[in-house]
């Protein structure tokens, strides 16, 4: 995917849309308190979070824990590192101009992540690539569905829109789109070097000094990316984001969203 983006099969890009349709809880803090299991120290397990008394509904998994925001960050913390990471990289996507987000509930809970979000990135033009506005939708929300194509019914994906034409694409398929006006096209050659695989490339690494595929300067970035969407939600305001300083100039209300405190007895 990223090969044919970057060879210009669809021409220069300016929209992307990915999706997920793992939907969050909305509400509030599991109610009472439950035996903590022999096995788990509880204690150790919250590491830096708020402490809040055990119970078994943050156990066991991420599809669990990963609803409270004191612990995880949703289906875009989850999700979205693996979806959104296919436009950033074909892309060559790094810190964005604004990021905007809705979602339900709203105002957003003080506790669990949304039922739904749609999140607006502006990224600014560089080199011969124009501006992009990549946009999240998770829960019940789409994109607008292609010709032929119902998004509903694709539990995640990707969707460019270039000038001359689209490509959807998620982890195991991809069409050019029309595809009419793509029936005859020819592919470009392979440019990227294929990964080693997921553990060779770690050891690989660790023997030879050379970066892996989604090595940390990488990885980092797209994390932080995709987090502006959560602290855009739960400030409740569009964001112009100031990568130098980790801070948003317009709203230092956000701050306590980008870093949070830590309990006592947990520092780093």
């Amino acid at each position: 995917m990223v090969e044919l983006i970057q060879s210009g099969a669809i021409g220069p890009v300016r929209e992307a849309h990915a999706w997920c349709g793992r939907k969050g809880p909305g509400g509030g803090l599991p109610e009472g308190e439950h035996p903590v299991p022999e096995h788990l120290h509880w204690d150790l397990w919250l590491g830096p979070a708020p402490f809040r008394p055990y119970n078994s509904s943050y156990m066991p998994g991420n599809l669990t824990w990963n609803r409270w925001w004191d612990f995880g960050n949703g289906t875009l913390g989850d999700m979205g590192s693996h979806v959104i990471d296919l436009p950033f990289w074909a892309l060559k996507l790094r810190q964005p101009l604004t990021i905007e987000s809705k979602g339900e509930p709203t105002p957003a809970s003080p506790h669990t992540n949304a039922k739904w979000m749609v999140i607006n990135w502006e990224h600014p033009a560089i080199d011969d690539r124009p501006a992009v506005k990549l946009t999240w939708y998770d829960g019940i929300q789409r994109p607008k569905s292609p010709e032929g194509f119902d998004l509903n019914k694709r539990g995640l994906g990707i969707l460019f829109k270039g000038d001359d034409g689209m490509l959807l694409a998620d982890y195991g398929s991809h069409h050019l789109l029309p595809a009419e006006k793509f029936k005859d096209f020819k592919r470009p050659e392979p440019s990227i070097p294929r990964s080693l695989g997921h553990h060779q490339e770690w050891i690989h690494a660790c023997k030879t000094g050379e970066p892996t595929t989604c090595n940390f300067d990488y990885s980092g970035m797209l994390i932080e990316h995709n987090l502006l969407g959560n602290v855009a939600y739960r400030a409740g305001k569009k964001l112009e984001w100031d990568p130098e300083n980790l801070r948003a100039r317009n709203c230092p209300e956000a701050d306590k969203f980008i870093k949070r405190e830590y309990r006592d007895g947990w520092t780093l």
